[in-house]
């Protein structure tokens, strides 16, 4: 197997992006809704997007400024109000979503346009998409300037939603199936999360006891 190398301090902004979007994949895709502060609704989708940490529950969302690195609708609401809420994107929420990625302007309600159903948030200002199988709602907890350009978001999630038939409250485990996630790839191409397997991280015990081999199977019991 043969690779090639680039060195990013030799490469432009754009081949930068081209090579990063075609290897960290998928990327999960946020859709987060905000308001401003006179509380019209906005609604956009990101997918420079994960979850850093669970204690405290931390997100993070990277976010280009405008092209006269004025502040895209969604930085400027959740830097007035300190508040947003990520949706997790599924199958079916893909053209709607798409829809929200629309550079409209501050005026238009990007919900509305894509015919999206929402309730008020229950710890948050910004408004929950009722078709989403999962949202965080999220308050700010700092913001990362790397450039004029682009900043980092880290959002303290407070609060959860998550569809009732994805969940075993007993053991607080979701059914990945029915939360049926989509993926960002690079270009235009998104990817399904339906086809998946499970693996057992080896202990060191099962290591020591079994013959080194990555790809094995580890046993279930002894």
């Amino acid at each position: 197997m043969t690779h090639t190398h680039f060195d990013f301090a030799a490469l432009t902004e754009r081949e930068r992006y081209k090579l990063l979007i075609g290897t960290v994949i998928p990327r999960p895709i946020a859709l987060v809704t905000t308001v401003d502060g006179e509380g019209r609704r906005n609604a956009g989708p990101f997918s420079f997007f994960n979850v850093l940490t669970h204690d405290p529950a931390i997100v993070a969302i990277g976010v280009e400024n405008q092209a006269d690195l004025s502040f895209k609708d969604t930085a400027r609401n959740i830097d007035r109000t300190r508040e947003f809420t990520v949706h997790i994107v599924d199958d079916a929420l893909v053209r709607q979503m798409e829809i929200c990625a629309i550079k409209f302007g501050p005026e238009v309600d990007e919900l509305a346009e894509a015919g999206l159903d929402t309730a008020p948030g229950a710890m948050v200002a910004s408004p929950r998409i009722l078709a989403a199988p999962a949202a965080l709602e999220c308050r700010l907890h700092s913001v990362l300037r790397v450039s004029p350009a682009r900043e980092i978001i880290l959002g303290e999630v407070v609060g959860l939603f998550v569809r009732s038939d994805a969940l075993d409250p007993t053991n607080l485990h979701i059914d990945q199936q029915v939360m049926d996630a989509v993926g960002r790839m690079g270009g235009h191409t998104y990817a399904r999360t339906r086809d998946q397997f499970d693996i057992r991280t080896h202990s060191k015990e099962d290591w020591a006891r079994h013959p080194r081999d990555p790809a094995a199977d580890m046993p279930t019991d002894d």
